[in-house]
């Protein structure tokens, strides 16, 4: 540790800290528009001036020095630094002279404006007065995609989306063009952007000049209400912030969680928004004569009712769907319980998982902030790329630092990072087990389409086999399951899965299988022609089109519930506008159902059925935290045995952009996945 003294301040600071750092530590504000902590350092706003006690004569960018760069005063006093000297404030007032030379004075008009950091700090920072007139040079917009809108005239150069795209997306979409008064920021050719990730540059540029394209001209940033909550659009939880108007979701953006999503989130989380009210169910149907008409509450239940009464325990099941909160999968399980069947599972894709093994068998035991650990990575089975492009953020992150080896078994894919192709299958598996040789901390990332398949539970053995004979560190448990659904883990927590006889997702959904079949958000399945299906979901989508009575549930922003994401966190999403119609949140539609079939549940509210979830299962009391893994289930898990076949494994996602309900009655992801299935299509021939 250093002592320095910024503005009479002393501080101790490690020596590796830039200069901007300490005076932050100190208490001081610097401005700045070109650093940004997550990005490298490319020091050309010049914003962050301070002077240097002892230094040079003029004022140094505290973002590119060190503070073991400065020396130390007469008989060793400690460095001193100042940010708010005559010195400082004459270099500061410059630099924003010379950075609003060419930039238009459009404040009025910019979606930017109340949240803009050059409108802060040009009032904070600047002067009140400028000796230019000449004209504003003017540069052409450009077409960087469907999701970031650009003004380039707006553009300071603090290249700050040019590092992003290139050290944390990994794509190097984004550069720049020209010199001095020509350079131009642009994607070279003016092509859409690649990255899962892109709409990460419209929150990092201090300016302007990109923005969030769907949401331009919607609303003032004053207008909104907002609300902390999570995502679900994958089984990462991410941290974000949901800005509403009235009734209408406007805008979804990152909070900073440095343990799960840093400050990053994907496209699909950010611009699902426009699906959030299309295609809605907001009222309840009855399919008559093979056509679904509006009907009332009271006729749906009655219809329910008097198929239930006809069919018998063992022939009624139930499945629960990607995006079902904790709350409604413990009350449907109850129901299930009540009604006597043993019929239900959560596992829509097949996945071979199972709390039997334990809870250690199912989640990401390393934790997402340990992949910051890790010596070496075997993914098997997996595209983190499309299952999880913030969590393939961290991995890149880490690759980037050096000193680590990735190896695959599954998809040959861009990851954005180097990697050792091993094979496409079970076999290339067991010979990276048998001819490896042990390292320190080694990370097993096992996907779902290792364990969508007959012989799923062989690779997780196989898998868990590789994390045990492979990673020689004491306290480490590298074996890790990468979710893609986010109800997954909370689900299998509630132990929703087949009670004794009781019959799985596949089994379930076979034709003549079930007299009566309930689908809690349920889309990704296909249920064959026999059973009586009703479904308690947002939207017109595969579960309505097969449902012969449809209730109207509430989305992810229109509800409270708990989650549980990959690594086992458990999480609080919180409701953000109220369901549209009369669509009412899910586990008040299973109470309602479960008195008119005669069982009736134990709860009237969210407060008493979350009271009697956590009494069962007390690890979802604790908000934000992860309730550690039995290390023995992975011992257990590794000695099971069951045999592989040889197919390779398949992709658990085809379509990143259409996994779910929402997405898919989303207009933006349309136009998304339309253009990278474009780009994949001229990459084939």
């Amino acid at each position: 540790m250093t002592k320095i003294l910024v503005d009479g301040v002393e501080v101790d600071v490690p020596g590796e800290f830039t200069l901007l750092q300490a005076c932050e530590e100190a208490g001081a504000e610097v401005p700045r528009f070109c650093y940004h902590e997550r990005l490298s350092i490319a020091g050309n706003c010049r914003m962050c001036l301070v002077e240097v006690k002892g230094g040079p004569p003029k004022p140094q960018a505290s973002c590119a020095m060190s503070v073991k760069d400065l020396r130390p005063g007469p008989n060793g006093a400690p460095p001193e630094v100042f940010t708010k000297s005559p010195m400082v404030k004459k270099a500061r007032e410059g630099v924003m002279e010379f950075l609003l030379v060419n930039h238009p004075l459009d404040c009025p008009i910019c979606d930017q404006g109340g949240e803009c950091d050059l409108q802060d700090q040009a009032l904070a920072f600047g002067g009140d007065s400028s000796r230019y007139h000449e004209n504003k040079r003017a540069v052409e917009d450009k077409y960087i995609g469907v999701l970031v809108k650009t003004e380039m005239n707006r553009c300071i150069h603090c290249t700050r989306c040019v590092r992003f795209t290139a050290e944390v997306a990994g794509t190097g979409d984004m550069g720049a063009i020209g010199r001095g008064e020509d350079m131009e920021i642009t994607t070279y050719l003016e092509g859409a952007m690649t990255s899962e990730l892109q709409g990460n540059v419209a929150d990092l540029c201090p300016v302007g000049a990109l923005l969030p394209k769907p949401q331009s001209f919607r609303a003032r940033p004053w207008e909104y209400q907002k609300t902390e909550t999570i995502d679900v659009m994958d089984a990462l939880g991410s941290a974000i912030r949901v800005d509403s108007r009235g009734r209408e979701v406007i805008r979804i953006l990152p909070r900073v969680n440095d343990a799960v999503n840093e400050e990053w989130i994907s496209d699909k989380t950010r611009q699902i928004v426009d699906g959030l009210k299309t295609q809605r169910l907001d009222r309840p149907y009855v399919r008559e004569n093979g056509r679904l008409r509006p009907a009332g509450w009271k006729e749906a239940f009655e219809l329910i009712s008097a198929k239930r009464k006809a069919s018998a325990p063992g022939r009624t099941g139930a499945i629960v769907g990607d995006l079902a909160a904790a709350e409604e999968i413990f009350a449907l399980k109850l129901l299930m319980q009540q009604l006597g069947s043993p019929n239900f599972d959560c596992r829509q894709d097949g996945a071979k998982l199972d709390p039997k093994f334990g809870r250690g068998s199912y989640i990401f035991n390393a934790t997402i902030a340990g992949i910051d650990q890790a010596d070496a990575i075997l993914i098997v089975g997996s595209n983190p790329r499309k299952e999880s492009p913030v969590l393939n953020a961290r991995i890149r992150k880490r690759w980037l630092k050096g000193d680590l080896k990735i190896s695959v078994v599954g998809e040959k894919a861009d990851l954005t990072y180097d990697y050792d192709y091993i094979g496409a299958g079970p076999d290339s598996l067991l010979r990276f087990i048998q001819e490896a040789k042990p390292v320190g901390k080694l990370l097993v990332i096992v996907g779902q389409g290792a364990l969508s398949r007959p012989d799923g539970d062989a690779i997780l053995a196989l898998s868990a086999q590789a994390a045990q004979k492979l990673s020689n560190a004491e306290g480490w448990n590298g074996f890790s399951v990468l979710h893609t659904a986010a109800s997954r883990v909370g689900a299998l927590d509630l132990g929703f899965t087949p009670a004794q006889g009781g019959l799985d997702v596949q089994a379930m959904a076979k034709a003549g299988a079930m007299d009566l079949l309930f689908l809690l958000g349920a889309d990704e399945i296909a249920v064959e022609p026999g059973a009586f299906v009703v479904y308690i979901g947002t939207h017109g989508d595969r579960g309505a089109h097969r449902a012969d009575v449809i209730l109207p549930g509430a989305a992810y922003t229109e509800k409270s519930g708990l989650y549980a994401n990959t690594e086992g966190r458990v999480q609080l999403a919180s409701r953000v506008v109220f369901p549209p119609g009369e669509a009412r949140e899910d586990w008040a539609v299973l109470r309602a159902l479960s008195a008119v079939v005669g069982h009736a549940l134990p709860f009237d509210s969210l407060a008493q059925l979350r009271k009697k979830l956590v009494e069962a299962h007390p690890h979802f009391a604790r908000i934000d935290q992860i309730e550690a893994s039995n290390s023995g289930d992975v011992v257990k898990l590794a000695g099971h045995a069951a045999v592989a076949m040889k197919d390779a494994f398949v992709p658990a996602i085809g379509d990143f952009y259409l996994t779910n309900p929402i997405a898919r009655a989303s207009a933006v992801m349309a136009d998304c996945s339309a253009l990278a299935q474009g780009r994949q299509a001229q990459a084939a021939e």
